[in-house]
Order: structure tokens, then C-alpha cells, then sequence
């Protein structure tokens, strides 16, 4: 089974970019989408064969989260259930049989780290209610997770300690999410790999230069390792500042 996530930093504009393009060519089993920044009505986006699952954000042009998936779900549920994370279309969760996905687009710090406690409440609910899931049956996350957890995470370590995505708090937050009983797929299949990125800024010829960050993943619970076949990115896929990742999985 293959699933593609990309954060599409504004679906109305990478269509514009080649994104039904790109959706076709990768083919994938289940593709899920972050940074979607659109309303219901917005964009005419459907593909034949596909179930689609849509989450917006109340702030309009803001977030925003979607799967595509060729299989009917058990269930899709919206939000984490918590009123004051569930207002800006951060998560759907779809129930199949025998795994959750779960789609995710964490809260960015901000600026000066103007977010960065209410983004440490964050990573500890949303970390309860992956285990939560993890309990009935395996899961399967994905998405733009805002951070890079390690030094070979980006390009620049040196000058990003107190970055948004980089700082101490937030990468200690992943490191307790994999210790609570996931893996990170990429690392799993290249634990030294430099230079692979998912994230460039816009500014200064970044993915030229490939000057970027691991920011987007699949994280699986640790008991899903012996099925796992492989996982990747994509950076020669262009139309927004991220590019897709890929997880290959022997699952139904």
C-alpha cells in the first residue's frame, strides 16, 4: 500500500502548479493533504474512484487539512475533540480496518515563539490522542509535524536553536511522541541520510540551494515496523514551498 502526504501551502494555487499532475503520477492508495487554505465550495476537486474527506479552518485562507483515499473508511472523525484545538482544521482521522490514519498539520510556533506554549499543549493532546488510538488498533500518522527533530533535520542547526521548528521544546515534544511507541518512518529506512528534505523557504533560493527542513512525515506505531517497506520524498515534485513524502506498507 502507498501513501503520499503534502502540505500544498494553498490547494487553489498548486492546482494551478500541476497538482492534478502530480496526484496521478504517484498513485498512491491514500494522499493527504496540509495547509489546504480553503473553504468548502472553494475548488471543484474530485477524482473518479476516490473518497475524499475535507477539514477547513474557521479563519478563511488559513490551514486546513484533506484525505483522498480509494478505500471506504469504518469512520472519519474531524478534530482531536478538544473545543480550543478544533477550530482550525488540523486533523480527520479515518478508521479502516485494520490501522487509523491520521492527518495532521501541527501549529507552527510563530514568529519570536509567540505560539510556542499553546503549540507545547498541542503536542501533549495530540500525543494522548494518538495513544488513545494506538490502544484499539496500530496508527498511522501523517503530515506537516513542524518540526525537524534532529540536526540532520535541516540544513543549518547552528542558527535555528530558538527557530520556530527547531527548538529545544518542540523537538523534545517528537522524541516523546516516538517514546511513547512510534517510528519515524524516514529515519527508520535512512538513519543518516543528510540533506533530505521536505520544506523550503520561498525567499533567498532555498530549494535551489537546497537549504531546507524535514518537517513532514509518516510516523507509525512501532508495532506496524515488520510491515514497512519503505519511505521517501519527493523534491523534484514542485508547486508548493514542501514537497510529498511517501510511506510503502504491507497493510490492507
Amino acid at each position: 500500500m502507498k501513501l503520499i502526504s503534502w502540505n500544498v501551502n494553498g490547494l487553489r494555487a498548486c492546482a494551478g502548479k500541476g497538482f492534478r499532475d502530480a496526484f496521478l503520477q504517484l498513485d498512491a492508495d491514500f494522499f493527504s493533504l496540509q495547509e489546504t487554505k480553503m473553504q468548502p465550495g472553494q475548488i471543484d476537486m474530485e477524482f473518479e474512484g476516490w473518497h475524499s474527506y475535507w477539514l477547513s479552518a474557521e479563519k478563511k485562507g488559513y490551514s486546513g487539512t484533506a484525505v483522498f483515499t480509494r478505500r471506504q473508511p469504518l469512520s472519519v472523525s474531524y478534530g482531536l475533540g478538544i473545543e480550543r484545538h478544533d477550530h482550525e482544521g488540523r486533523v480527520i482521522t479515518l478508521e479502516m480496518e485494520k490501522f487509523y490514519l491520521v492527518t495532521v498539520y501541527v501549529p507552527n510556533s510563530q514568529d519570536e515563539l509567540r505560539r510556542l506554549d499553546y503549540r507545547m499543549e498541542w503536542e501533549d493532546d495530540f500525543r494522548a490522542y494518538v495513544c488513545g488510538l494506538d490502544r484499539v488498533k496500530p496508527v498511522i500518522i501523517c503530515g506537516d509535524l513542524n518540526v525537524a527533530h534532529t540536526e540532520i533535520d535541516l540544513k543549518n542547526p547552528a542558527t535555528n536553536r530558538r527557530s520556530a521548528g527547531f527548538t529545544d521544546e518542540e523537538r523534545a515534544k517528537f522524541s516523546a511522541l516516538l517514546d511513547a511507541g512510534f517510528t519515524d518512518t524516514f529515519r527508520f529506512f535512512h538513519p543518516d541520510t543528510v540533506g533530505a528534505y521536505s520544506y523550503w523557504s520561498y525567499r533567498f533560493r532555498a530549494r535551489e540551494k537546497n537549504a531546507g527542513w524535514r518537517i513532514d512525515y509518516y510516523v507509525v506505531s512501532n508495532r506496524l515496523q515488520p510491515l514497512l517497506r519503505g519511505a521517501s520524498i519527493h523534491p523534484e515534485i514542485m508547486g508548493s514551498d514542501h514537497c510529498p513524502v511517501e510511506l510503502l506498507i504491507d497493510i490492507d
